[in-house]
Formats: C-alpha cells, structure tokens, sequence
C-alpha cells in the first residue's frame, strides 16, 4: 500500500495512536530528567529515534529524497517540530510536573491556526472550526482546574510549554505548505527530519550536553522508548496527520495528549483524579469533532431522508425539502 494510500485510509487510528504515544512522552520526559540533564535527554531521544527510522527505512529500502531542497525544508521542520520544543519541554519539566506540561502542549492547535491566517489561506478556519478549537481549549483548561491551584510552577517554565507550541504550530504549517505538497512517502521524511534533529543535537553537544549522567534501566528505557516510538515512528504518522488531514486539523492530536498525561498518572504515579479531568476529557473530544466537522456531518446524515420516503410537494411545503 503506498503512503498516500495509508494516510488516506487510515488517519484516525494514526491520530489516535499518535496522541496516546504523544501523550506518554511526556512521562518519560521526566523519568529520563532523573539521570540526565534537558539536553542529554534530547539528544537521546533524537539519537534512538534516527536510527529507529532508519534501520525501518533500510528494511523496507525506502529511498531518501534526492533534492537539496527538500532536505532545506526538512532541516528547517526538524528544527520546529524536533530540536528547539524537545529542549523547551525538557528544561521546563525540571519545574512543572509532565501533566501539566502536557496540558499546555495542547495549546498547539491554538497556534496552529494563529499561523494557518496568515500562512495557508486555504486552511483559515471557519466559525464552527474556531468554536470547536476554542471548546477544545475550554476542555483542557476544565482538565487542568486552575481553581485547585494546578497552575503552579515556575512561570518561566510555563512560558517555556508555550514557546514550545509555538515553534509546533510554525513547524505544523511549515509541513503543510513547503513539504507534504510534494506527496513524498512519510517515512523517508520522518527519517530526514528526525535524522537531521540528531546531527544538530551532536554538533551542539560540546556547548549544552557535557554533564554527568547517571544511567539505570529506568532512565535507559525511557529514552529509547521516546525515541524510537515518541520520536521516530510518531513522525511517520504525523507526516501522515498532515497531509490528509491539514495542519490544523492534524494539530488537534495534541488536545488527548493531557488526558493520556492524567491517565499515566493515576496508573503509574498513583495520582488523584478529581471530576473535572473526565468531564473536561469529553469536552475536549467534543472540541476535536466540532473544528473537524465531525458532527455536522453526523446531524446531515440522521436529517437526510431515505428515497423511497420521499413524497411529493403539498402547498405547505412553500417548494422547500428537508435537507
């Protein structure tokens, strides 16, 4: 089956898979900060998950793309979407917890169609998508409760989440715009971007990255798995993401990544759950099926009568039909 193929025909098992793996990143985040410093964590996250995209891309000898400006594009995507966020979210979550951290990660689709206006004039959301972004906005910050206090942490780290989604939401159209028009197979271009990200990591390693570590099987684990699942195999479908769905509307993955946060958290770190983290977990995907017309279309569909129903025309009807 080629590429366009599967993101066709696929997109919402991509999107959900993206968003549980998304979300548990950020987890892993943390449990890797206990060995290494913010940028070490980068860097193997980026390391494990070029050679996990290549070692896939040698199996199935996918070839790389040929032209020097794809791979312009790429090196500019791979530092949106890979280099400068992972080192935002790695440096704030010394200060904030990975929950709320991933809360604020979904502010991207917020981002996304701030720089959708301006860039893709084709992608400017209309009143129902913007209500649905905005309801999805509201979900997350139900989700969070800022009347708990849940909001507390260092500003600067906070500001920090932010500036990462911005660089996610430029990254996003950036794909959109300069790259997916092209119909190149995702996998390569994961392989390019993710590969790229990594060589910029190295070739910064002497100036952020020299501290000392302090490996054990815990930390060791939860990089590789960033890397290969979080980091490599998340692009392919990302690439995917866009290219069937948009950039805004493939942004919109990020909107679960708190709900998968709060969910590892009760499980795994034995966190309370209070009744704003369900209610808000269904306004979110309310949010996502509004801005993707989801729901409309569903009310069309239960509107539309069947053929054989239909009757002629009597003097009530003013010559109008139920739609």
């Amino acid at each position: 089956m080629s590429n366009k193929s599967f993101a066709n025909k696929w997109p919402l098992a991509q999107f959900v898979t993206l968003a549980v793996v998304w979300g548990a990143s950020f987890l892993f985040i943390a449990i890797g900060l206990e060995g290494l410093s913010p940028a070490q964590v980068v860097l193997g996250r980026l390391g494990s998950g070029a050679v996990a995209l290549a070692a896939i891309s040698l199996v199935r000898r996918q070839k790389l793309p040929a032209e020097p400006v794809v791979w312009a594009h790429l090196a500019v995507v791979a530092v949106l979407l890979c280099v400068a966020p992972f080192l935002l979210y790695a440096w704030a979550e010394q200060t904030i917890g990975s929950g709320l951290a991933s809360i604020y990660n979904a502010t991207t689709p917020l981002m996304t169609t701030l720089v959708a206006l301006v860039a893709l004039p084709q992608e400017r959301p209309s009143k129902v998508r913007l209500l649905g972004l905005l309801a999805g906005f509201l979900g997350v910050l139900i989700v969070l409760g800022p009347w708990r206090g849940a909001g507390g942490g260092s500003l600067a780290a906070q500001a920090a989440c932010l500036a990462a989604t911005a660089c996610y939401g430029l990254g996003f159209v950036y794909l959109r715009r300069f790259v997916s028009p092209r119909g190149l197979p995702s996998l390569s271009l994961a392989t390019v971007q993710v590969g790229l990200g990594a060589v910029m990591m190295l070739v910064l390693t002497p100036w952020i990255a020299m501290a000392p570590v302090h490996l054990t099987p815990r930390v060791v684990a939860s990089i590789l798995i960033l890397g290969m699942a979080g980091t490599g195999l998340a692009y392919v479908w990302n690439t995917n993401l866009v290219a069937a769905w948009g950039a805004a509307n493939a942004s919109t993955v990020t909107y679960l990544t708190p709900i998968v946060g709060v969910s590892l958290g009760v499980a795994i770190l034995a966190e309370p759950v209070s009744w704003n983290q369900p209610v808000g977990a269904v306004v979110v995907v309310a949010g996502i099926a509004i801005s993707q017309g989801r729901l409309a279309a569903i009310t069309r569909w239960r509107r539309k009568p069947a053929p054989a129903q239909r009757q002629p025309l009597d003097q009530s009807s003013s010559g109008r039909t139920e739609a």
